[in-house]
């Protein structure tokens, strides 16, 4: 199987043993105490179950402004985006301390922070750090707009995480650590596994891209693994969507080819950071491939529609990670061909041989308990989206 990123075996910083962790909670309650926001702790969630693997916990600013710069920390690591946890809260003194879930009710202690060093982060640095990462300042970016409301403060060092936030409870059948996807995909006998990234629901040109890669690649099986934290307002709630995807699955692809897995992340909308991002925890989880599409990571505007596939040529060294990246195109169902192709592959059609509808037409015929075309949506998938959206709009009347 694949390396893990960074090191020869996968160091989850959760604290699998129970009496530790038991003793540590213990410790935790006469501790100084930090209530995380939730990008804080969904880095805690990610460092825990091995996704950030080999990161040892909360990285310092110098990591922070070397990863903006130059995609590495300021030892040499290969590395995205930084990992950090940011604080409004300008009283914490060095030396260990508990970290509490802003997510759960009661704030219970997630980990515990052996803090090393408190540095002073301005505005123009924060500025600095998300021009590079998210590619603008504008404030109407989601991410932008969350990243420079966290804090001034960084808190760098080693954590122990002793929990997996709300992730367990509320997605006991999806919600998977980096080992646990690492040993299914060995329990399979998969060699060779390609990851799909999502955030929405998956409709026919979803299913028929990952078959495509599946079959292209010669690969044994798919791990679709789906974020699970927080989203924009108005996006589909990971429960809908982990309904539409299994329903997918159930239905139309064959038996032992799908894991149907879920990540506990809130989503940064950072484009083509983001997308290298997603190709490193992966790797780390024990996948060959992941298939980036067209603004893979994308919101609104704001990236090329093929930006987080050329980073990888420009800013991903050779060697730097292991893991390969399938390059896909738009996907729609070609009326010539009575089939789902990429687009770039039927240089002979015009827009009105594809079958293609808008995000608001979709949504809206939903609605209305209007099926999309089942060339664009599989009925079973689509009746799981109207029930969702005519409970919505009844509460909203």
């Amino acid at each position: 199987m694949i390396k893990p990123h960074g090191s020869a075996q996968l160091n989850p910083l959760y604290v699998a043993d129970a009496a530790q962790r038991a003793a540590l909670l213990k410790e935790a309650e006469s501790l100084p105490s930090l209530l995380l926001n939730s990008a804080a702790a969904a880095n805690a969630v990610m460092l825990g179950a091995g996704y950030f693997n080999p990161l040892t916990g909360y990285q310092t600013k110098a990591d922070a402004l070397s990863i903006a710069k130059d995609l590495k920390t300021s030892d040499g690591l290969f590395w995205p985006v930084p990992i950090l946890n940011l604080t409004k809260d300008a009283g914490i003194k060095p030396g260990r301390i508990a970290l509490r879930d802003p997510n759960v009710e009661g704030h219970p202690v997630i980990a515990i922070q052996d803090v090393q060093a408190i540095e002073t982060v301005s505005d123009e640095e924060l500025q600095y750090i998300a021009k590079e990462i998210f590619g603008n300042l504008d404030a109407k970016h989601p991410g932008v707009q969350t990243f420079l409301g966290l804090g001034n403060t960084a808190l760098s060092g080693p954590i122990q995480v002793l929990n997996y936030s709300y992730f367990p409870e509320e997605f006991p059948d999806t919600f998977r650590t980096a080992t646990q996807i690492r040993d299914e995909i060995a329990q399979r006998g998969w060699n060779k596994t390609v990851a799909f990234q999502t955030r929405n629901p998956m409709h026919r040109a979803h299913e028929e891209l990952c078959r495509m890669a599946q079959e292209r690649l010669k690969a044994d099986g798919i791990v679709i693994h789906m974020l699970l934290g927080k989203l924009k307002e108005g996006d589909i709630p990971a429960p809908v969507r982990d309904a539409c995807i299994r329903t997918m699955v159930d239905n139309y692809f064959p038996k032992n080819t799908v894991v149907i897995s879920g990540y506990g992340f809130d989503m940064m909308y950072a484009g083509p950071r983001e997308a290298v991002l997603h190709a490193v925890f992966r790797q780390n989880m024990g996948a060959d491939y992941l298939i980036v599409g067209r603004d893979h990571a994308g919101v609104g505007d704001y990236y090329g529609p093929f930006d987080a596939q050329t980073i990888f040529d420009e800013r991903v060294p050779k060697g730097a990670l292991e893991i390969e990246i399938f390059r896909a195109d738009n996907t729609a169902y070609s009326k010539k061909l009575d089939r789902v192709v990429m687009m770039r592959e039927a240089p002979d059609h015009t827009p009105e041989d594809f079958i293609a509808l808008s995000g608001t037409k979709v949504r809206q015929m939903l609605g209305q308990g209007i099926a999309p075309p089942p060339e664009f949506s599989r009925p079973e998938v689509a009746k799981v989206l109207m029930n969702y959206y005519q409970e919505l709009d009844a509460k909203k009347a």
